[in-house]
């Protein structure tokens, strides 16, 4: 079987979860079927900075020309969007419909998305969809029947050298994401302030939409020395921030997925995080959830956490167990399942 497929967010060094799952996805196939050939293709702006990686045996890049078909039996859009061009089988992935139900955009934003969903949808023989969160948006909001659609989680790499257990040198509540208005970050930094002094709190993440006014918010906090915002970190620096970490703060006003819930719980740190879209479905019962529209029951989450070694304990073994639950390897095994399910 020849298949191509969208690499386009997989390059550079900067990956957002949809660029990790893209590249997990994209260098795990070729190890599947050391007969099926694949071709990696990029849009135009980001054909060049493909080549600063090499790619896996039996794999080729080309360029993403919107129109023009390549000789393939399938072609896998892996962010919810399609070329023009007709492939014998075409498959999707949908990672989140938040833009559809959420005030996280511009306008022009909202309506380019929405077009290319609907699309993407329309034209997809079958869907992953990376949460059963999501295959319901698709469902609902693009009314797609339920049997094209096939729920694929993400993964998690697993660290082969970690002593979950060891004791912190400093007490740090970590973030991972963009500062942006869907990670919820000025009502985690209103229940920071309310954590004793020694506290840190690290916000590891470029900036999104709306990010100008939540540092306006931020900046005035009375526990303003206690704030780190890095920006972007790269992975050898993510790796050290869990290390450091006392625990994840992840309350999300809308995720797809939640890929730092799983990498916290990899890396031994206990997890406070949302009761809301997909969040509870990455976390089950390995993480404390909470509302997280409520800055009292998140303050009391995370101050209960910092105070409770006991509790902190049970979840970082629970979340160990929930982590080694979820592998790239189950999710490219799956995904390549879809393909034969096509080629049948």
């Amino acid at each position: 079987m020849k298949i191509a497929l969208d690499a386009t967010y997989s390059t550079g060094d900067n990956l957002t979860g949809v660029g990790t799952y893209c590249r997990e996805i994209l260098w795990g196939l070729p190890a599947l079927d050391p007969g099926s050939r694949f071709l990696f293709c990029y849009r135009p702006h980001r054909f060049t900075r493909s080549y600063s990686s090499f790619l896996p045996r039996r794999c080729r890049r080309a360029l993403l020309f919107d129109s023009l078909p390549y000789p393939a039996d399938l072609f896998h859009g892996l962010n919810q969007r399609l070329p023009r061009a007709r492939y014998r089988r075409t498959v999707s992935t949908f990672h989140d419909l938040f833009v559809l139900t959420g005030d996280y955009s511009t306008p022009e934003f909202q309506e380019r998305f929405a077009r290319q969903a609907r699309d993407a949808a329309s034209r997809s023989d079958l869907i992953i969809a990376v949460s059963r969160f999501t295959a319901g948006h698709v469902e609902e909001l693009l009314g797609i029947d339920r049997s094209r659609l096939r729920v694929i989680h993400h993964g998690v790499h697993l660290p082969t050298q970690n002593d979950p257990f060891r004791k912190k040198t400093r007490n740090i509540v970590l973030h991972v994401g963009s500062i942006q208005k869907r990670k919820n970050i000025v009502r985690l930094v209103k229940a920071f302030e309310r954590m004793e002094p020694d506290w840190h709190l690290v916000l590891a993440g470029s900036t999104g939409f709306g990010a100008e006014e939540i540092l306006r918010e931020i900046e005035p906090s009375p526990r303003r020395a206690n704030i780190h915002l890095p920006g972007y970190v790269g992975s050898k620096q993510l790796e050290g921030l869990y290390r450091a970490a006392s625990m994840l703060a992840f309350p999300s006003l809308d995720e797809g997925f939640g890929l730092p819930i799983l990498e916290a719980m990899a890396w031994g740190v206990p997890v406070v995080t949302s009761n809301r879209s997909a969040l509870p479905e990455a976390a089950g019962d390995a993480a404390i959830q909470v509302n997280p529209e409520d800055v009292d029951e998140l303050a009391f989450a995370m101050r209960t956490l910092a105070e409770n070694q006991g509790l902190g304990k049970s979840l970082i073994t629970a979340g160990l167990a929930r982590a080694a639950e979820f592998s790239w390897r189950k999710a490219v095994e799956a995904t390549w399942s879809v393909y034969k399910e096509l080629d049948r």
